[in-house]
């Protein structure tokens, strides 16, 4: 089992830059592909980043592809998630989750952070 914690969130301008950070506790962290999602209000929960086991193998949404870079570092059970080029439309609450293997469908991701509100002003 895999407990993830999300933090780093907070209001950034237009254009602006933030770093989301996940941790996890757990043994078996290295075993389970991670992935950022977010959700918007009114919206549905969207698939961000996506990483595998051992950060070699990525995937972005097309939103967020060349703005954003997904990294982990499994020594200390940690997740990023670095945004640049800040947009607006970017603003959510952002999840971090693990899943047992690399997907972007939400509902293939077996445990949750509780969420970090980002804020991006136009």
């Amino acid at each position: 089992q895999v407990q993830l914690v999300e933090s780093g969130g907070g209001l950034v301008q237009a254009g602006g830059s933030l770093r989301l950070s996940c941790a996890a506790s757990g043994r078996t962290f290295i075993t389970y592909a991670m992935g950022w999602f977010r959700q918007a209000p009114g919206k549905e929960r969207e698939f961000v980043a996506a990483i595998g086991w051992y950060g070699v193998n990525t995937y972005y949404a097309e939103s967020v592809n060349g703005r954003f870079t997904i990294s982990r570092d499994n020594a200390k059970k940690m997740v990023y998630l670095q945004m640049a080029s800040l947009k607006p439309e970017d603003a959510a609450v952002y999840y971090c989750a693990a899943s047992t293997r690399f997907y972007t469908d939400y509902d293939k991701y077996d445990y949750w952070g509780q969420g970090t509100q980002v804020t991006v002003s136009s």
